[in-house]
């Protein structure tokens, strides 16, 4: 029961969970509205920009914890749970679904 209270900061926490630990789900929040507006932005830019030929590169997304830049895609989802049952949202599927 002790092990379940201590803190995300804590040691124990950061050797299960990795870089992952460090993030909360506001940080995943606030990356995953920086990487929509890049996106907007770059849209805009590509609409209203120069020429044809003259388009941007689309933006990179913020890098977060766990997730490798080419292997978003291939990765499973985690704990999957009945329709009717509710469960915690992992920051890992809520970067996926934002991100």
């Amino acid at each position: 029961m002790l092990i379940k209270a201590l803190p995300r900061e804590s040691a124990l926490h950061r050797e299960l969970h990795g870089e992952s630990a460090e993030w909360s789900i506001t940080d995943h929040l606030l990356a995953a509205a920086v990487d929509h507006l890049a996106v907007a932005n770059w849209m805009f830019q590509c609409v209203n920009g120069a020429e044809d030929g003259d388009q941007p590169d689309p933006p990179k997304p913020v890098p977060r914890p766990g997730i490798d830049d080419g292997d978003e895609e291939s990765e499973g989802e985690e704990g999957g749970a009945s329709p009717g049952e509710a469960s915690e949202v992992s920051p890992h599927q809520l970067a996926r679904f934002f991100g």
